[in-house]
This record gives C-alpha cells, sequence and structure tokens, in this order.
C-alpha cells in the first residue's frame, strides 16, 4: 500500500526517526563522494504553483543524486492551468511517473492529488502545511543538539504554515513549543485543536519575549508569505515587536539555536546580526533540505518499488 507525505501529522515518530536516520546516512555518503542509487531508473513529476528556489534545486538535485531523474513541470505550462482536474492530471502522471511532488496553494489540492494518484505524492508546499522544511528544520537540531526531542521551541511571527507544521512536530514528537503572534495572526484552529487533543505541549503567547525566555530553539519566517504581497504594509504594522533580534536572542538559552526557513527579509522578520550570528544554522537547514528530501524519497519510492 502506497504512503503519501502530505502532513507530520499523518506520521509516527518511529517512523520519521527512521527517516533521519536514513538521511544521516545519505548525507555521510553525499559528503564522501559514495554513489547511492538507491532510486535508479525512477523519475518523479514535480508540479509547481509557487515559485520556488530551494524546493526546486534541493529535489531536482536530490533525484540525479539518487539515480533517478526530476521532471519540472510548471502549472502554468500544464493542462492544469488550463482547467484539468487534479483526478485526470493525477492518474496521468501515475502512469507515467514514479512519485509526484508538488509546490501549490491548496492543502485539498495536495490530498485530492494524492487520493487519484496510484504513486507517491509528497507536499513541497501548501498554503496550510510544509512538512518537508519542518523535517530538514528538525534534522538540523539534531545534528547539533542529541536531545532535540527534549528541547523548548519557540516560533515568533506569522501563524502560517510553518506554525502549523511545528504544531503538528510538538503533537508527533512531545517536544515543548511555543507560538508567539501577533493578535489575528494565530495558527490555524483545526491544526491546534487536533495536536492539543492528543496532549500536545503547546503554549500561544501575543508576547515574544515570554516566548523566547529559556528557549532553545527560535524559528520566524516572512511576516508576509506567497500570495500575501497586497497585506505587506498592514503586516508590517501588525508585527511590530515581533523581530528576532539580538535582544530577543539574549533572552533565549545561553545556546541556543536560530532558525529561519528563508527566503528572509532581513531587517524586517529577522536581523542581519542574527542571521550572521553565531546561533545561527540557517544554511545548514537550507542544505539538509537536500539530504531529508532524498530521504523522503527514498522511503516512499522504495516502498512503492517493493509493493
Amino acid at each position: 500500500m502506497k504512503k503519501d507525505f502530505l502532513a507530520l501529522s499523518e506520521w509516527s515518530a518511529t517512523e520519521l526517526e527512521n527517516i533521519f536516520s536514513l538521511c544521516r546516512d545519505l548525507k555521510n555518503k553525499t559528503k564522501a563522494g559514495v554513489p547511492h542509487p538507491l532510486l535508479q531508473g525512477q523519475t518523479l513529476a514535480m508540479i509547481f504553483e509557487k515559485s520556488s528556489t530551494r524546493t526546486r534545486i534541493s529535489f531536482e538535485v536530490g533525484m540525479f543524486q539518487l539515480g533517478g531523474h526530476a521532471l519540472f513541470l510548471h502549472s502554468g505550462t500544464t493542462q492544469m492551468g488550463r482547467g484539468e482536474p487534479i483526478k485526470d492530471t493525477a492518474r496521468v502522471l501515475a502512469g507515467y511517473c514514479d512519485a509526484i511532488m508538488i509546490r501549490t496553494y491548496a492543502q485539498a489540492a495536495v490530498e485530492e492529488l494524492a487520493q487519484w494518484a496510484k504513486i507517491p505524492v509528497i507536499n513541497g508546499l501548501t498554503d496550510m502545511y510544509h512538512p518537508c522544511q519542518i523535517m530538514a528544520d528538525l534534522f538540523t537540531v539534531s545534528e547539533h543538539r542529541s536531545n532535540y526531542r527534549d528541547l523548548v521551541y519557540c516560533w515568533i511571527g506569522d501563524g502560517n504554515n510553518m506554525a502549523n507544521s511545528w504544531i503538528n512536530a510538538a503533537a508527533v514528537f512531545g517536544f515543548e513549543l511555543r507560538v508567539a503572534t501577533p493578535k489575528g495572526y494565530e495558527p490555524n484552529a483545526a491544526v491546534l485543536a487536533r495536536a492539543e487533543a492528543v496532549g500536545a505541549k503547546i503554549f500561544l503567547t501575543h508576547d515574544p519575549q515570554e516566548a523566547a525566555r529559556g528557549a532553545h530553539v527560535l524559528n520566524t519566517d516572512v511576516w508576509a508569505s506567497m500570495g500575501q504581497e497586497a497585506e505587506q504594509q498592514l503586516r508590517e504594522k501588525a508585527f511590530v515587536g515581533y523581530q528576532l533580534n539580538e535582544q530577543l536572542l539574549g533572552l533565549a538559552a545561553a545556546d541556543a539555536l536560530v532558525m529561519h526557513c528563508l527566503p528572509a527579509h532581513r531587517g524586517e522578520e529577522i536581523t542581519d546580526a542574527v542571521i550572521e550570528g553565531p546561533h545561527a544554522v540557517i544554511f545548514a537547514q537550507a542544505e539538509n533540505r537536500l539530504h531529508i528530501q532524498k530521504a523522503i524519497m527514498a522511503t516512499l519510492m522504495r516502498d512503492k518499488a517493493c509493493s
């Protein structure tokens, strides 16, 4: 039976830690120049409705390193862009390819694609979730802190797809998560309710200093994500005081890690000094997108090949 990677909440902690283990092995082989063609001859269809730097490059390079091939499909140049039903596209791609990665707006579109495709579907980003990024983030923390499941994590800024995904991660792995957002910009209520129903340790606040105090990992993201550009000025006013700067970092644990999924608006949600400072592991995060996504693809596509 095929398995998809649509949200962390659909996977157990053991399954995700198995992906971390495979990621560690693949990263070591990559660094040592050891070939690892686990997906020799397989093909990944990559559908993009949102622009991308890290997602496209990491998946494309990852498939190459795994011995497979990735196809870049911009929705505007496919029949999906002309109104072809998702369920038709899903079945056609399943006849040509071995897996699909999609980066789009609606989570419902990803779920419909997975429902109709007989091959694994990977959520490369939606407005609701960004599961591959969170996996790269947690893997990065595990490289720096062996007790990554026992740390206190802090999210500062918009209650967006990253915040929702961190909530899912807290529910799966059991760590404490503090989320600081302005009023009216809280995370998705349904996502939060599902996490709390399984006993997740999540604390919401409108005070970023309260969230940051003593935290071991601090995260942030842009204040206006793709599709929200018209709200930029409104959001700049609402998010005053939510900048991840040296003063806020000074409230965290002495060895705190700073994370940002990029791209960053330096001087807005995070300062240049913090990005370039000794606490930041931001570019390690970015590199680990490659390694974790290779592990996700290998997990899904090898299982598919054996089914």
